[in-house]
């Protein structure tokens, strides 16, 4: 393969993952807006660790602007539409996502005969309907429908190529970029919510970070879901306990509980132990 396709199509997986990551953290700052208390333990997300997170957070006085700032000088605290502006539809901002969306759709358009037709279309699709989103209108109540639609856009993407691009060099140097792209961002996110110092300074912020992270990269729910299933047994075993009636239904209490119990072990297995297996088959 050309060294020049090689590396348009791994900048292809790198400026969609990062569009898609950008879109993902703002809209993960939105919903922190909504669900944090003021004076509360709750999502925390401030929207200059949002631009820190994307590499674009305001210089401080005497040193030289980069990344982001170079494009569009910052000050200290930002409002939220300002951030939003910068990054989801300026296209003087590197890292907007209407601009890794045209770089990637560009890229898309010079390998048209490396990509399948299904995933050029999906591309070109997504980048013309950016172009006519109006994001000031969303700006007044949240853009969620906007990142939605990014993400949803990005997911079809990837799995096209999945379903239609064969499994040659250029599949491999389209995934790596993504894949690349999409560890740098959560390790800045993690650098971000966890500050060096921060898990002796101050546990109850980081658990704030922790969750607002985990709303950024779309794994709260499975997070969730995760932490509550022996939480909620517990819970229905003690409710169980103390209802005078619940002799009766001991048999139904049994047999929830182990059904229960096998879903974590599942769970466990699937987690801690599927590397081991897959070791097992191949010694």
């Amino acid at each position: 393969m050309l060294a020049r396709i090689a590396q348009e199509l791994f900048w292809l997986g790198r400026d969609l993952t990062r569009a898609e990551h950008t879109a993902r953290i703002l809209d993960g700052a939105f919903h922190a807006d909504v669900a944090g208390v003021p004076g509360e333990r709750g999502i925390a997300l401030s929207w200059e660790g949002v631009l820190a997170t994307i590499g674009a957070k305001p210089p401080a006085p005497g040193e030289e602007e980069t990344s982001l700032a170079e494009h569009a000088p910052l000050t200290i605290g930002l409002e939220r539409n300002q951030v939003a502006r910068l990054l989801t539809l300026d296209t003087d901002s590197p890292a907007s996502v209407v601009s890794c969306v045209a770089r990637a759709r560009e890229r898309g358009r010079t390998m048209r005969d490396v990509i399948s037709t299904e995933m050029w279309e999906a591309l070109n699709s997504f980048y013309l309907r950016l172009g006519r989103y109006d994001l000031q209108a969303a700006l007044q109540t949240g853009p969620y429908s906007f990142y939605q639609e990014v993400k949803e856009n990005c997911a079809l993407f990837w799995g096209l190529l999945d379903r239609t691009l064969l499994r040659d060099e250029g599949r491999a140097f389209l995934e790596a970029g993504g894949r690349i792209e999409e560890a740098d961002m959560v390790l800045r996110m993690l650098r971000v919510a966890i500050p060096n110092g921060a898990l002796e300074e101050a546990p109850p912020t980081l658990e704030t970070e922790a969750l607002a992270l985990l709303h950024a990269v779309g794994g709260f729910q499975a997070y969730r879901r995760a932490v509550l299933r022996l939480g909620r047994l517990i819970a229905d075993l003690e409710l169980q306990r103390r209802a005078p009636d619940a002799g009766g239904e001991i048999e139904l209490i049994l047999e929830r509980v182990q059904d229960e119990l096998e879903l974590v072990d599942r769970d466990i297995d699937v987690r801690y132990f599927a590397i081991a297996a897959l070791a097992a088959i191949h010694l």
